[in-house]
């Protein structure tokens, strides 16, 4: 997130991952707000998942519900470290409100925060819409799989129900994390939220240009 760079960088590739006050306060925001998600969504998946107990290791379909930050957070601010920042404070300030995971939160928030800085970093942090969208939440979900199943209570589980329960969690970060919030950073481009940054200006272009040529 620092400023420093490489002094082989254009200035263009300096302004392209260099991090303003405004992109650190946006992704603070965007971490906090998502945290305040994460925590809700923890409250309500107990009962979520005894909804989907009819097939072990079907909750993995719940995962989605801690990794859409990083997405996010990718998605709007554009810069290297951003969905790593996001997802990161997201699962601190959940840690904080009070989970039932306890420490292990934060440990969790930054191995999928680096599950999604993965899916934008694989493209060269040059695929803002869907591609990179859907990859950082496959990314982010494989990681929460790779943890779960080896790390939680889900190790316990039958070799079959922790395959699906992995299969169920990459789907869930395609879905929720990936589809989720790319549409999310569209709607609030369209409302101009997003005019300071690239995202915004970029969608909002675009929409003018649909709109004139219709």
């Amino acid at each position: 997130m620092s400023a420093s760079v490489s002094g082989t960088q254009t200035p263009a590739a300096r302004r392209r991952s260099s991090w303003r006050v405004v992109d650190i306060v946006v992704a603070s925001v965007i971490g906090v707000a998502s945290g305040v998600v994460f925590w809700l969504w923890g409250q309500a998946w107990p009962a979520l998942d005894s909804l989907l107990s009819f097939t072990p290791g079907l909750s993995g379909l719940l995962s989605g519900g801690w990794l859409f930050a990083g997405v996010l957070g990718g998605l709007v601010i554009r810069k290297p470290g951003a969905a790593l920042y996001a997802e990161v404070v997201a699962a601190v300030v959940s840690m904080l409100v009070g989970t039932q995971w306890g420490f292990t939160t934060l440990i969790w928030g930054i191995v999928q925060g680096i599950g999604a800085e993965l899916g934008f970093a694989i493209l060269a942090y040059s695929s803002w819409r869907i591609t990179g969208a859907l990859l950082s939440g496959a990314l982010a979900g494989v990681a929460v799989g790779i943890l779960d199943t080896n790390f939680s209570s889900i190790a316990a589980y039958a070799f079959e129900a922790r395959t699906i329960y992995f299969v169920a969690a990459v789907v869930s970060g395609i879905v929720i994390a990936g589809l989720l919030s790319y549409l999310i950073t569209r709607a609030l481009a369209a409302t101009g939220a997003l005019d300071r940054f690239a995202s915004g200006r970029e969608l909002r272009t675009a929409g003018r240009g649909a709109t004139g040529a219709a």
